[in-house]
């Protein structure tokens, strides 16, 4: 395949209605949101950043760069739970109901691989 051609195919897949995307990005909501995922997954690189290259770099382990990198990531976790009106107490405990419901109290390979989402989303939703 010419990269031309594979560029021509993978466009058509390309969401395109920009004026909803346009009308779905004028609410704050979103807009908040959009921030804090955009941060996290920001901070997400420049903490991994700092692993790579001491994992396969040999550069020494910033572990005080970690834990700011993981400060900004609280900062933008913040900003989510504002927006979704969340305390982040209860984001913790539904995330380690879900954990026991999918593990009980220890990780298992064929857990992981045979989970039950519905039992999880239930979970999550009360």
């Amino acid at each position: 395949m010419k990269t031309i051609d594979y560029i021509k195919n993978a466009v058509k897949t390309e969401s395109r209605d920009f004026s909803a995307i346009g009308e779905r990005l004028q609410s704050v909501q979103n807009q908040r949101l959009l921030h804090g995922g955009i941060g996290l997954a920001t901070e997400a690189g420049e903490f991994l950043d700092a692993l790579k290259k001491h994992v396969f770099y040999g550069k020494e382990l910033d572990t005080v760069n970690l834990r700011e990198e993981m400060g900004d990531i609280f900062w933008y976790c913040a900003i989510i739970a504002d927006e979704l009106e969340v305390d982040f107490k209860d984001v913790m405990e539904r995330n380690i109901a879900k954990l026991k419901a999918r593990y009980g109290e220890k990780f298992s390979e064929d857990k992981a691989n045979h989970r039950d989402l519905d039992e999880e989303r239930q979970i999550l939703e009360n």
